[in-house]
């Protein structure tokens, strides 16, 4: 099968076209045709091994373990391994899984859910880590309530998208922090205020919220917190600075320690791929509330492009890599 591989470390122009074995569900696992792969912001660290902490978790110190990027999945179950009972051959699932930008990939059954008949292979894949991170940001760590004003920033990447809506879902009245370019999007996926980071300080103090959702990454935890009411909530989300070695890790921690010596409450998330959360997400979306958004899709064989524009840092929504070599996804 063709698949795209990743042999050592580095940009994109490491991640290259190549056939390999086609994978076989082991048990409890689903196969899965793939039609279409998100792209997000953990593809890009893992295939430059940036921050080196993340090295030592497994994968890989000199070079990446798992040869095959991408973990956001849309597509139609293949086969199925022993054990698996939610899932026949046919069945349209997405969810996060193993080696994505690749015309079949492995699955947990635990970590797939089925696709939403009213989303698109391309809108589907779009949502798993990016929407389920969001969601837990939000609900999980920020315990957002009716009413309370909230402040995304990032408010027009993959992530941040989500979050605005998901706000608006919850209650909240949102305030989406991004650039000049992105202003009419997040208006339109229902922000109530927009703030323009190249003209505006949303940190001088003139406004104050409930709960911050800190996704861009690129401000100190002392200027995020003179933007919180007296009790307010920073979900630190994201994490783009802090030198090779240990990226936003450093303030993540900085966040934790703080938190136990001050009103506000800082938190740090950390991702937990729940099924039930993936459902969650496919409820909003089929009741109308939520919208994967979409800023460019890219053939298999240009996935380096892929990674490249979200490498950038100035993704808008969510970018997908569809179909395999020469032909688009089927069903589509």
């Amino acid at each position: 099968m063709k698949a795209i591989v990743q042999d050592s470390y580095g940009p994109a122009d490491v991640l290259r076209l190549r056939d390999i074995d086609q994978p076989a569900p082991g048990e409890g696992e689903v196969l899965v045709r793939v039609h279409a792969a998100g792209v997000d912001a953990g593809v890009v660290h893992l295939m430059t091994g940036k921050p080196y902490l993340l090295r030592l978790f497994g994968f890989g110190l000199r070079a990446p373990k798992i040869k095959v990027r991408g973990a956001d999945v849309a597509g139609r179950v293949e086969a199925v391994g022993r054990g698996v009972t939610r899932f026949r051959p046919g069945d349209e699932v997405f969810g996060t899984c193993v080696g994505a930008f690749a015309e079949y990939a492995r699955a947990r059954q635990d970590d797939l859910a089925h696709k939403p008949a009213g989303l698109t292979f391309e809108q589907a894949a779009a949502v798993p880590v990016s929407g389920r991170t969001a969601l837990q940001g939000l609900r999980d760590l920020g315990r957002v309530r009716a009413g309370q004003q909230v402040l995304v920033t990032g408010a027009g990447g993959g992530v941040g998208t989500f979050a605005v809506q998901l706000a608006r879902a919850f209650g909240a009245e949102v305030t989406a922090v991004c650039g000049p370019g992105k202003a009419d999007l997040v208006r339109s996926i229902g922000a109530d205020h927009v703030v323009d980071y190249t003209r505006e300080d949303f940190t001088d103090r003139r406004h104050r919220y409930d709960l911050i959702l800190d996704i861009a990454g690129n401000r100190p935890l002392s200027r995020l917190r003179r933007a919180l009411t007296p009790r307010g909530t920073l979900v630190i989300m994201g994490g783009e600075e802090g030198g090779r070695w240990i990226g936003g890790v450093d303030r993540q921690l900085r966040a934790m320690l703080l938190s136990p010596l001050v009103r506000h409450r800082l938190r740090v998330l950390l991702l937990k791929p729940r099924e039930e959360d993936l459902r969650l997400l496919a409820e909003l979306i089929e009741a109308g509330r939520l919208t994967p958004v979409i800023g460019a899709t890219y053939p298999l064989e240009e996935a380096p492009e892929a990674v490249r524009y979200v490498a950038g840092g100035h993704a808008t929504g969510k970018a997908v890599v569809v179909g395999t070599p020469g032909r688009p996804p089927s069903g589509e």
